[in-house]
């Protein structure tokens, strides 16, 4: 269990599909400690969301946790630990929606991103469980978001209107007031 060091834009191993967790290694001691680190490592960078790829590990890991008075994200509704292996996304209603993402991998932009308002995502618990959540609004894009991550694609790939893509400062100054969606 450690604090890794997050991969930023530019290093290659973000943009690699990761490879899925083998049904032997479920429940396994090394697949927990990427599980241990990915949760150190989104908690001391006060992350709502980790990818496996972001520390370096090709492997479709992710992690989801939105903390109640997150500094990142204030108004993003709480969630528990959700611990994804090897999850496929389903959209159930592709209506696009927008809000203004962030990414420890891309330290100080923001960015508006349209995504699909509602999914299914069937995914694996560490011990090989298997899983299925429906999503919606804000908590579908995050899910989307991490996702994105483990086929080598980053937010800023999905930015359309380059005019809505803002360093940190100015996104709090000038944007973030004018919406009331989380931020």
């Amino acid at each position: 269990m450690s604090v890794r060091r997050i991969l930023r834009m530019g290093h290659p191993d973000l943009r690699r599909t990761c490879d899925p967790v083998a049904e032997a290694d479920f429940g396994s001691p090394g697949l927990h400690a990427l599980v241990d680190d990915l949760v150190d490592t989104m908690h001391a960078s006060e992350g709502l969301g980790l990818a496996a790829a972001q520390i370096g590990v090709p492997q479709r890991v992710a992690v989801i946790e939105i903390q109640p008075g997150n500094a990142r994200y204030p108004g993003a509704v709480p969630t528990g630990r959700l611990i994804l292996v090897n999850p496929e996304v389903t959209v159930l209603d592709p209506t696009p929606q927008c809000y203004w993402e962030g990414c420890l991998s891309v330290p100080g932009l923001r960015g508006e991103v349209a995504r699909p308002c509602h999914i299914a995502v069937d995914y694996y618990g560490p011990d090989g469980t298997p899983r299925h959540l429906e999503p919606e609004g804000f908590l579908a894009t995050v899910f989307q978001h991490e996702i994105d991550h483990l086929d080598g694609t980053l937010f800023i790939d999905r930015v359309t209107d380059t005019t809505r893509l803002a360093f940190l400062d100015e996104y709090r100054e000038y944007h973030a007031t004018a919406s009331s969606k989380p931020t």
